[in-house]
């Protein structure tokens, strides 16, 4: 890679430290990948969460139309039976989002950090740089390495 103009070079961070296997990063692709879809999870999981909130405020005012309407026994069932109650027992899911973040959420998050760590000296997106380089057509607009350089880059006059 020296031979080319930094800017046609992923930026460092994502550049695959001395003596890393090629086993070893694509372990790391897999590991990333998978964490990336415990993200996509954990948003699902705070998009129930929103939904439940949206929900139980949409139910109040459906227990005063019912009210208004004449429905006292099913109004008086809705405020019994459904509002304010657990969606699962003993937890709103407020609840359930912390006890995701706090657990396995949080367990995996440091699993991954520490194998970027102590296997490519903390750099992220190793696996995923290395497969946007065997792909991309060199020299075409919309094909760079990275993004244009700014003031403080350290090697903003490199290229």
């Amino acid at each position: 890679m020296p031979d080319r103009p930094a800017a046609d070079q992923p930026a460092p961070e994502h550049r695959r430290p001395e003596g890393v296997s090629d086993a070893t990063v694509e372990a790391l692709g897999k590991l990333s990948a998978a964490l990336d879809h415990v993200e996509d999870a954990r948003g699902h999981l705070f998009a129930f969460h929103r939904l439940m909130g949206s929900g139980e405020s949409t139910m109040e005012e459906a227990y005063d139309h019912l009210r208004a309407a004449g429905h006292d026994d099913l109004a008086a069932a809705l405020d019994r039976d459904v509002l304010g109650a657990n969606p699962l027992p003993g937890m709103w899911s407020f609840q359930m989002v912390e006890l995701f973040d706090d657990g396995f959420y949080a367990r995996i998050k440091a699993l991954h950090q520490r194998a970027l760590d102590e296997l490519v000296e903390g750099q992220r997106h190793v696996f995923e740089a290395e497969m946007k380089e065997l792909r991309r057509s060199r020299g075409r607009e919309g094909h760079e390495a990275r993004p244009a350089a700014v003031e403080g880059d350290p090697e903003y006059d490199a290229g």
